[in-house]
């Protein structure tokens, strides 16, 4: 009897398990440890003389306030970016339209547009024949990268 008694006494009780397995689940969800699916977003470009113009064709809803844009002209960026959401923005007019305002909702949703206009400030210029390049950048990774022809 004395041996089958030991036996049970020296593994790890069955409830001290049950709360170490629970604890470490609930710690991986709440360090945000379990991935998740990618962003995904069919955005078009088209340029009118200094104005881009994105079109969100299909995909998911985009904040924003995430996003980084940057245009490249001829393979040169841009000397100033545009800050999106941004209404005065050095290197650009004033009142970009869209989810590129801040007066608008920050969400990108399918099927909007938004623009933005290139101020003649900012260099290399948008000149007749020149390639501009945009990419979208979203929570810090390249989401699409677009190209069309002034």
């Amino acid at each position: 009897m004395a041996d089958r008694d030991r036996a049970v006494t020296t593994g790890p009780p069955v409830a001290a398990v049950v709360v170490l397995v629970l604890g470490t689940t609930v710690a991986a969800v709440g360090l945000g440890a379990l991935p998740t699916a990618p962003v995904t977003a069919g955005v078009t470009l088209a340029v009118d003389g200094d104005r881009l113009v994105l079109a969100h064709r299909a995909g998911d809803p985009l904040d924003v306030r995430r996003l980084d844009v940057v245009v490249r002209v001829d393979g040169d960026p841009l000397r100033h970016q545009p800050p999106v959401p941004f209404f005065a923005a050095r290197g650009f007019r004033s009142g970009p339209t869209g989810p590129f305002n801040p007066a608008t909702e920050p969400t990108w949703n399918v099927g909007e547009r938004a623009s933005l206009q290139v101020a003649s400030t900012n260099y290399p210029p948008l000149v007749a024949g020149a390639r501009v390049t945009v990419e979208l950048r979203y929570g810090g990774r390249r989401l699409v990268t677009l190209s069309a022809t002034v």
